[in-house]
């Protein structure tokens, strides 16, 4: 009878691995004393609900009576959901790196009963496999040496936990200039796909942040070359198959150059920084094919990932049925069943579909028999072939794409994570907040409001901390400095589109608790975690991957209300953040895009414009809508109304002497916590605003 403790986890990656034969534990003081009666080591599996090679890694070893048998007789086994354990995480990931030059899930850490890890992996397969080494015959060597020659062991471990505080050490040097911004411009068109978008060799990931980082360049220098490579990695991923034509949103990322092949899962994060990347490009450039896109991205994430009551979820499995993509691909018979020869065969041209499919399988390079639907031409450019308008082939599409979801439905659906996360649902109420700005839709303001709601409710202490996590009815886990950071970022939009004085208040505390609580006052910047973590070291994070790190968003956020509280403290803690990394951004800023939005912006202020007016009037709205539709990334707008003028003079002094006429709105041109030139007139607004910026 297996002794496995996952069933009472509320993490849905835990409760898949719940009925496994592996005795797992939850990460728990109780795990680590359990290891130390029995003396035993740790075997520490890491991975997440909508991880394809950790469903893969189960099938095979997890649920394999033999293989379970060996792991329960070797180890104390504990399983981890890296999502809800960044942190965990975090230390074990750099430990893998460290110790085999590579990573990923689901990882694999051998170690002591004091955390310390003496061996690390990816995936595993049951018994050694072509150079790979197995589960079964690493528990039998692991175990003749825990009896035999522990001494050894547990002295590597030592030499290993012993350097692991390295991975976390950044170097510091004076604040960086307008060099550091062109030198990361340089490496990244160095590194970009001219012939179909996107950086580096396959696989290719959106990384939108990098694109918000070229779109800053391309303002600041007019630059082409900026624009050029945000519009076709933009338009490149909108028509191939890592966006999902059927149902929106944007898959993990594309297995080869082409944007063809996806690995199917989807992320919440990758939705929110997406659409905000789209939000951007469509300011920039008025077209309305990047409005749509954000759009449908927002279609997608309302209909499938939001809570009823406010917060979103995480992911949707990449995997159904025991097969990736199966939800997502169409063979020719199933795209001709749903929608009748006559109008397959006209789409199937469309959407480049064949007989016999059109793509191969990744690892063993046999055609599948499905279809993955991609265009390589806009919809406009399409019509044009067809001798018909846009409008009319994209309603004709429309009507198609209503018929293929409706069947797909039916299908049986990938995994949804369904657990609600801080920092996530952080990004996520940004780019809602962002996409009422720019798109003047209700529903996206509102619900980023429901989602902030959503988390003051149910993933705030008492004593004004955050937590992490909830799902079912219970909220856990003390919030990261991840979680804080984009939050607060978060807040910030929110504030930003709606004028509703609370949420600065709101993310001034918390970023007043995250100094209090993350802030590493030796060597300055914040640690992921707070100080009385049980980790052996206490991670911090810089690299901006696929999710921006929290010392990035922080100093965003520092920047941000700097200026819009007129508050010095907040800009002199942003000038500490920036000496603490430049160092390390110095040898490869490429790597740090997010971080660079924040020294854009210090570097490159924007201009400052208090609205004075009622948020309900045509003319203050005519003045916003203005100020929305244009792409100035460094500026700063503020309206100052009848209600809010009492709030607003607490946090932003500086607005107090601008009146709130009603029925009349004004807009205060400011610079350096001084508001000097006003108008009524939208056209003197904008012509004032250019001529400053020259």
């Amino acid at each position: 009878m297996s002794n496995n403790l996952l069933a009472g986890e509320k993490s849905p990656y835990l409760l898949q691995h719940a009925r496994n034969p592996v005795q797992w534990h939850p990460w728990s003081t109780a795990a680590f004393e359990k290891a130390q009666r029995e003396n035993k080591p740790i075997f520490l599996s890491i991975g997440y609900a909508t991880c394809h090679w950790c469903h893969v890694m189960e099938k095979e070893t997890f649920e394999d009576e033999e293989a379970a048998r060996f792991l329960n007789t070797t180890f104390v086994c504990i399983k981890v959901d890296r999502e809800e354990r960044p942190d965990i995480d975090s230390v074990y990931m750099s430990a893998c790196q460290m110790l085999t030059g590579g990573g990923g899930w689901p990882l694999t850490i051998f170690m002591t009963p004091d955390k310390k890890p003496f061996f690390a992996a990816t995936y595993l397969p049951k018994r050694n496999r072509f150079g790979r080494a197995g589960v079964i015959d690493l528990c039998q060597q692991v175990q003749a040496l825990w009896q035999n020659q522990k001494e050894k062991l547990l002295t590597s471990a030592e030499g290993i936990a012993a350097h692991l505080d390295k991975a976390f050490a950044f170097k510091p040097a004076e604040e960086p200039g307008e060099e550091l911004l062109k030198r990361a411009f340089e490496q990244i068109a160095e590194s970009y796909d001219e012939q179909f978008g996107g950086f580096d060799p396959a696989p290719k990931f959106p990384t939108p942040h990098r694109l918000l980082f070229l779109l800053r360049c391309y303002h600041r220098s007019g630059d082409a070359r900026a624009l050029e490579m945000v519009e076709k990695t933009l338009v490149a991923m909108r028509m191939g198959g890592i966006w999902d034509h059927v149902g929106f949103g944007m898959h993990r990322y594309a297995t080869d150059r082409h944007w063809l092949l996806p690995h199917f899962e989807k992320m919440l994060y990758d939705q929110a920084l997406a659409a905000l990347a789209y939000l951007e490009a469509y300011q920039v450039t008025s077209n309305p094919f990047y409005a749509d896109t954000a759009r449908e991205i927002f279609t997608y994430v309302l209909r499938d990932m939001h809570d009823v009551q406010g917060g979103f979820y995480s992911a949707e499995d990449a995997d159904s049925e025991g097969e990736e993509g199966k939800f997502y691909v169409w063979t020719d018979e199933e795209f001709t069943s749903a929608l009748g020869p006559e109008a397959a065969a006209a789409w199937a041209s469309v959407f480049h579909l064949k007989k016999d499919g059109n793509f191969h399988d990744e690892a063993t390079g046999q055609k599948t028999g499905a279809n993955i639907l991609h265009v390589k031409q806009r919809s406009e450019e399409i019509a044009r072939k067809a001798v018909c308008s846009t409008e009319d082939f994209d309603r004709q599409w429309e009507k198609i794409r209503t018929a293929l979801y409706r069947e797909r439905i039916k299908r049986i659906p990938p995994l949804k994570d369904d657990k609600v996360l801080t920092d996530w649902n952080g990004l996520m109420i940004a780019a809602l907040a962002r996409g009422w700005r720019v798109l003047g839709e209700p529903a996206f303001r509102e619900a980023a409001q429901s989602a902030a709601d959503f988390i003051f409710r149910f993933l705030r202490t008492t004593d004004g901390s955050l937590l992490h996590r909830y799902r079912d009815g219970e909220a856990a886990i003390a919030g990261h400095a991840e979680d804080y950071a984009f939050f607060i970022f978060g807040l910030l939009e929110l504030y930003r589109a709606t004028a509703i004085t609370a949420y600065l208040e709101e993310a001034i505390a918390l970023q007043d608790r995250m100094l209090t609580d993350f802030w590493d006052s030796t060597a300055g910047g914040f640690y992921s975690t707070t100080a009385d973590t049980e980790l052996p070291v206490r991670p911090k994070e810089l690299y901006d991957g696929a999710i921006p790190s929290a010392n990035s968003a922080a100093l965003v956020n520092l920047l941000l209300l700097a200026r819009m509280t007129g508050d010095t403290r907040w800009a002199e803690k942003a000038h500490e953040l920036v000496r603490a990394f430049a160092g390390t951004l110095r040898a490869h800023p490429a790597g740090f895009t997010f971080f660079l939005l924040g020294l854009d912006l210090a570097l490159h202020p924007g201009q400052d414009v208090v609205v004075t007016g009622e948020t309900d009037a045509k003319e203050t709205l005519e003045m916003l809508a203005a100020l929305n539709s244009k792409f100035d990334p460094n500026g700063i707008t503020q309206v100052k109304t009848s209600s809010n003028a009492e709030q607003l003079s607490r946090v932003a002094g500086y607005t107090d002497g601008l009146d709130v006429v009603r029925g009349k709105a004004t807009a205060y041109i400011c610079k350096d916590g001084a508001c000097q030139d006003s108008t009524t007139d939208v056209n003197q607004m904008l012509k004032q605003m250019l001529a400053r910026r020259r």
